[in-house]
């Protein structure tokens, strides 16, 4: 626990990215408490609001902390890639939590279980959503090193650049490439007993 505390002496903005990320899935799950357990449905709408807040909370904490002649460091790089991250999937982390929320609580419908086409094109998409999480998290460490200026204080940052080229790939490979090639067991679109019907007794 020492060790804990020591290094969030030294590194406080590990406590900013920490507490961002439980600041947002605290303001999801009590939004959704508020839309469907409380029927408080304006009050979950500024609980879910606060999150593109959270994230504002996160970046500015990091300009602080780099403007106040804290060093650059592996923390300062991801604050930048959890920012962007945040920004672009933030608006379908909500809605898949909503989804299960009011299924499980509201009786709401099932979560889709989608078909090997529908899984590809979810992968193609999420693929394009981290392409875009990553050129986001680029223009705000690139933001922060010309903020700051100090080439030796920000120079820590720079190596993140091609640390967000390898996770498209790595994203791409995992994702879309996989599923592309992974043999699909979906069910005929047909109930499969139709196959042995004749076609005047098919539905």
């Amino acid at each position: 626990m020492n060790k804990i505390w020591d290094f969030i002496e030294e590194n406080p903005i590990a406590a900013v990215v920490a507490g961002g990320e439980i600041a947002f899935w605290v303001a999801i799950a009590t939004g959704l408490v508020a839309r469907y357990l409380l029927k408080l449905r304006r009050t979950s709408v500024v609980l879910l609001l606060l999150t593109p807040v959270i994230d504002l909370v996160v970046l500015a904490g990091t300009v602080i902390d780099l403007r106040d002649g804290g060093k650059a460091n592996f923390v300062h790089g991801l604050a930048a890639v959890y920012l962007g991250f945040s920004v672009v999937f933030g608006h379908s982390m909500i809605k898949w939590a909503d989804v299960r929320f009011a299924h499980r609580f509201a009786g709401g419908p099932p979560p889709h279980k989608p078909d090997s086409r529908e899984k590809l094109r979810a992968e193609w998409r999420d693929w394009g959503k981290c392409v875009a999480a990553c050129a986001l998290a680029a223009v705000v460490l690139l933001g922060l090193i010309f903020l700051v200026g100090d080439t030796e204080q920000v120079a820590p940052l720079w190596g993140w650049l091609p640390r967000l080229g390898v996770v498209t790939a790595i994203w791409f490979a995992t994702g879309p490439l996989w599923q592309q090639f992974t043999p699909r067991h979906d069910r005929a679109e047909s109930d499969p007993e139709d196959v042995h019907r004749p076609e005047g007794a098919r539905r």
